[in-house]
Parts: C-alpha cells; structure tokens; sequence
C-alpha cells in the first residue's frame, strides 16, 4: 500500500479521508482497465470480422 499509494496500512484504517482517496484511485483504474478491455475486446473481433 504505502509503494502504491503513499501511507501504510495504519493510516489506512485510521482515516477516512485517506480511504475514500484510496477508493477513488481504485475505482479509476478499474474504470481505465475496462476500457482498454474494451478496446482490445473491439480490436480483436474487427481483426476477426466478427
């Protein structure tokens, strides 16, 4: 955690505001990974005629 988002575990569960930011990146790299999923799901079928 601390490598990914700056603080430890501790500070984590001790602080809400650090939590909601945590859960804010969290749900933005989801949302980024989704639409690269989506983009290469897209890729592949148009290569495949589908």
């Amino acid at each position: 955690m601390h490598q990914t988002h700056g603080f430890g575990y501790e500070e984590y569960k001790q602080k809400l505001d650090v939590r909601m930011q945590v859960e804010r990146e969290r749900e933005q790299d989801y949302k980024k990974s989704r639409q690269i999923v989506s983009e290469l799901e897209r890729n592949v079928f148009n290569r495949i005629g589908l």
